[in-house]
This record gives C-alpha cells, sequence and structure tokens, in this order.
C-alpha cells in the first residue's frame, strides 16, 4: 500500500510520501514514489503515484521517455502549456497504460488500479494540484478541498483536517505530515518509511527542498514520541465521563 500527501499553502505547495511496496508480508521493498519534472525558470512539476507499482512505473517511464526529445515525442509534459494541460496528459498516458493490461484480460478497477497526484507551477500561471484516478478524470484542490492524499488515507486524514491551516508555514507543514506519516504507519505495517518530501515555493520556477526521512532518524522519533505524549495529556486534561 502506499500514502502520499500533496498540501496547497498560501506560499507554495508540500508533498511528503512513502516508499514501501509489498506483495504480501514476505515480499516488502522500498521505492520512489514521488518523481520531479523541472525545467529551472519555467516549471516544476511533481508527481506522486499510489496503486499497482508496474502501472505507475509505466506512465512514469512513458512520460521521461517523452521528455527525452519532446519535438518528436509530442505531447511532454514539459511541453505542456498549463498545469491542466500537463494533467489531461498524465491523465490520458494513466489511462492508456490501465486499458493495455485490461486488454490481457483483468480489469482496469483491480489488479491495474492506480491513482497519481500531479502538482507544481508552469511560467505565467498559478501553482495547481490535481488528484488524478483510474478513468483517466481528475480533479483540482480548492478552498474546500486544499490538500490531497491517496493511497492509505484513513489513519492519517484526521490530523489533517483538525490542523491543516493555508497560512502554515512549510516548517510547520512538514510538521503536521510527519504526526500524519506517523499515525498511519503506526495503524498500517503496508505503509513504511523512508519517507520523500518536497517543498516547492511559489513563483520559484525551480525545485525546492526535498529530502528522505529514514525511520531511525532522531527528529522523526523525536515527534513520534511528542505526539504521543501531546495526546496522552490532552487525554488527562479531559472532562471526566460521567457514567
Amino acid at each position: 500500500m502506499t500514502y502520499c500527501v500533496g498540501m496547497m499553502l498560501d506560499h507554495g505547495l508540500v508533498f511528503m510520501s512513502d516508499t514501501r511496496t509489498n506483495a504480501g508480508l514476505d515480499n516488502i521493498s522500498t521505492f520512489r514514489k514521488m518523481k520531479i519534472f523541472e525545467a529551472p525558470g519555467e516549471r516544476v512539476l511533481t508527481l506522486l503515484s499510489a496503486g499497482n507499482l508496474a502501472t505507475t512505473q509505466s506512465v512514469i517511464s512513458l512520460l521521461e521517455e517523452r521528455t527525452k526529445a519532446p519535438d518528436e515525442r509530442d505531447p511532454s509534459i514539459m511541453a505542456a502549456p498549463s498545469m491542466f494541460q500537463a494533467a489531461r496528459l498524465v491523465a490520458d498516458v494513466l489511462r492508456e497504460v490501465i486499458e493495455a493490461h485490461a486488454n490481457t484480460g483483468q480489469k482496469a478497477d483491480s489488479a491495474f488500479h492506480a491513482t497519481m497526484l500531479l502538482g507544481g507551477q508552469i511560467k505565467g500561471g498559478p501553482p495547481r494540484m490535481f488528484l488524478i484516478y483510474p478513468e483517466g478524470n481528475f480533479i483540482e484542490t480548492g478552498e474546500d478541498t486544499p490538500y490531497f492524499q491517496i493511497g492509505e488515507i484513513k489513519y492519517g486524514r484526521p490530523i489533517l483536517v483538525r490542523a491543516y491551516r493555508p497560512d502554515m508555514s512549510f516548517e510547520k507543514a512538514l510538521r503536521l505530515l510527519l504526526v500524519s506519516f506517523d499515525s498511519t504507519l503506526k495503524a498500517n505495517l503496508t505503509v513504511g518509511a523512508p519517507i520523500d518530501y518536497h517543498v516547492y515555493e511559489t513563483d520559484s520556477l525551480k525545485k525546492g527542498r526535498t529530502g528522505r526521512i529514514e525511520l531511525d532518524d532522531p527528529y522523526f522519533q523525536t515527534v513520534s514520541r511528542d505526539w504521543g505524549i501531546a495526546l496522552t495529556d490532552a487525554l488527562d486534561r479531559l472532562p471526566a465521563f460521567e457514567f
């Protein structure tokens, strides 16, 4: 399984993804689920993926292949005139890959299911973020949905619902996401570290801070421990339940 989050802030975008892949408890491995496409000064796009690994990697490979010689391999994500058109391109490639496998006898809603999250900025337009479904359709973030999650979302979602603010700093947003990931890792063994992140600042048009956080990272361990303590302290401060 997977857990990935893309978050819109007033001053940019924050992305985070786990790296665990598994085909059963005895076949667990690590694989990066975040891909960044960059043309400094012109565009930066971050693509997160969840679902069947062969499907998502086929999509990324096709998108990468088209960027190597965009004049000969049209359309290319590096030539899309807007984020909307880039999302359409990713959606089309995802649907094509799933349909190609479906023709062998499998159904797109089962073994080859995959969902992708695309966010970024192209010169001349604002930062935008899209959630792309395996059917090839997609939705965009807005005031009511300022962040998207894909994969195993239910354990980390309550954290985001309660604490997200669009004006929070990048540092605070990363803290919030780490708490969300910590809750998910503790509840579901199919989601695991290391955790990748990318922070993009609006109008910078270049890749921002990226990094990888291991499970034994001292800061992550501190966040996990202190969050547990804070929850216990908050529970102790609640009014007594009378029964």
